[in-house]
């Protein structure tokens, strides 16, 4: 066999060695921090959104149903008018939320998980404006303010309850038994 080749060799399988050690001690990590008493948010540093989330034993949880966006203007004659377009839409939605967790003494850093449902915008080729709810979203997860990057899915609906709402949000939230939250 020649010199280059047995580099190329050598070369590969120090990479799968590396790899392959990476992904044991990554796994070894993991189950540790399964084991830990915190909620714990799993996932590449560089993603917008944790790929997993852990919520120990002694966490309650909260489900939101699906919210929509609230009314802006009950005079206007179009969806944007009325309800704004997806991104307005996802601002108010997590608005809302933001304020009905703070009377629970909950916070958006609290939020584990956001299941989203995004409907064709008209404004869009009657397409769903996924950029638009990534751009909500961007405000207030991942942020200096809340680092907290959630589990998430996002899922394009044929249409929502009506077609004035471009997407609508549910929210799980995990908080201590012990927290003053919600007594």
């Amino acid at each position: 066999m020649n010199t280059p080749m047995k580099s190329i060799i050598a070369a590969s399988v120090l990479s799968i060695s590396l790899i392959t050690g990476f992904s044991f001690a990554s796994a070894d990590n993991e189950q540790d921090e399964l084991k830990s008493d915190k909620v714990t948010f799993f996932g590449s540093s560089t993603s917008e959104i944790s790929s997993s989330v852990a919520v120990p034993q002694n966490y309650n949880r909260i489900l939101f149903s699906g919210t929509v966006a609230p009314l802006l203007n009950k005079d206007g004659k179009t969806t944007y008018e009325r309800y704004g377009n997806t991104e307005k839409q996802a601002i108010g939605i997590l608005e809302k939320l933001k304020a009905d967790l703070k009377t629970k003494g909950l916070s958006l850093g609290d939020v584990t998980y956001l299941r989203v449902y995004v409907a064709p915008d008209p404004n869009k080729g009657d397409t769903p404006d996924y950029q638009g709810w990534f751009d909500a979203y961007a405000l207030f997860f991942n942020t200096k303010e809340n680092p907290v990057k959630t589990a998430r899915s996002t899922v394009g609906v044929e249409s929502l309850v009506s077609p004035d709402f471009l997407i609508e949000i549910e929210a799980e939230v995990a908080y201590k038994n012990n927290s003053k939250a919600i007594k």
